[in-house]
């Protein structure tokens, strides 16, 4: 190689290391998400899935008119999926929890 090339290939070396120093800089300065927050909305969201899946429920069972059994039907679907959503993400958690427990010291 000859002292140009070498003085090119240092040059695209470090604007790669700076374009790396400020795509690490960006990631650093990305919003943090509170996971414990993230989880409490997640469940809210899930208990009024299934209260609003019941008031449905008990305004068909006592003959609302503006409700039919198409509609209840989707609401409880939704409630159950959701359900389902979360009680696999709490047996994963609870499954990484365990695996860091067994983890050797």
């Amino acid at each position: 190689m000859t002292p140009v090339e070498i003085t090119r290939v240092l040059a695209e070396m470090r604007t790669l290391a700076a374009q790396a120093s400020n795509q690490s800089a960006e990631s650093a300065s990305a919003p943090q998400v509170d996971f414990a927050a993230l989880l409490t909305n997640s469940i809210n969201r899930v208990n009024d899935l299934q209260k609003g899946a019941a008031a449905i429920a008990s305004a068909y069972e006592t003959g609302a008119t503006d409700v039919g059994i198409a509609q209840v039907n989707i609401e409880v679907q939704k409630a159950g999926i959701a359900l389902s959503a979360m009680t696999e993400v709490r047996n994963k958690l609870v499954q990484a929890y365990q695996e860091i427990m067994n983890m050797p010291l």
